[in-house]
């Protein structure tokens, strides 16, 4: 594993959050990312439903130069896709499911890859395919009890959910074994009224309730 891989995700660790960004416009999404930074999130996802994300990728990855955000791109679905986002200065990627040419792409390039996983084979199958984290996916379905129940046959696992996680139960997910947690709406909802305080907050609150769970 390179350095600079191995640091994007200690970073993603060490922070515990990472923002899933579906922004209207690559001003709106400097705007959130800079207020999650001013939270101590560690990284920010612009998801590839967005459009022009690999233009919005690339602007942001511009902005934050000095690392104190790490960009990622999420929804990718498949090689091609992954290659753009690696080429916009995408700095992981991640995908709602495992695809094997995703992982090679992402493995050629030591850019940390984080498929999503709803089964214990699939959880297994990613690993072997080289996944870093598994996007537990989706999340609000799935449940904390799930990442417990998932840690007795494999507590090497590294895993994150994404979907239906909040500040209400942040701290259930980090209990029940994941490194991080991915968060969209509950965190971000405020950029479409202006409202780029709450992000802050929720994610100062947000982190500090993981950093609770962790008994530190």
């Amino acid at each position: 594993m390179s350095l600079v891989k191995w640091k994007i995700l200690g970073r993603v660790v060490e922070s515990g959050l990472v923002a899933v960004v579906r922004a209207e416009s690559s001003q709106q999404a400097v705007r959130i990312a800079e207020a999650c930074a001013q939270g101590g999130v560690g990284a920010i996802e612009i998801t590839f439903t967005v459009p022009g994300a690999d233009a919005v990728i690339r602007d942001l990855a511009g902005t934050f130069r000095s690392g104190e955000i790490i960009v990622g791109a999420g929804t990718v679905l498949d090689a091609e896709t992954a290659c753009i986002a690696i080429l916009a200065g995408a700095q992981y990627v991640v995908s709602p499911f495992l695809n094997v040419e995703t992982a090679r792409m992402c493995n050629r390039y030591q850019i940390p890859f984080m498929p999503g996983a709803g089964t214990i084979r699939d959880i297994v199958e990613a690993t072997e395919a080289g996944a870093d984290i598994v996007k537990v996916f989706p999340g609000e379905t799935l449940g904390s009890a799930f990442v417990k129940a998932v840690r007795g046959p494999l507590p090497q696992a590294p895993l994150m959910p994404t979907g239906g996680v909040g500040l209400d139960n942040v701290a259930d997910w980090i209990k029940a074994g994941c490194v991080a947690v991915g968060v969209g709406g509950n965190l971000t909802a405020g950029a479409k009224s202006g409202d780029y305080e709450s992000i802050t907050r929720l994610a100062r609150e947000s982190i500090e309730r993981i950093r609770q769970a962790r008994g530190r």
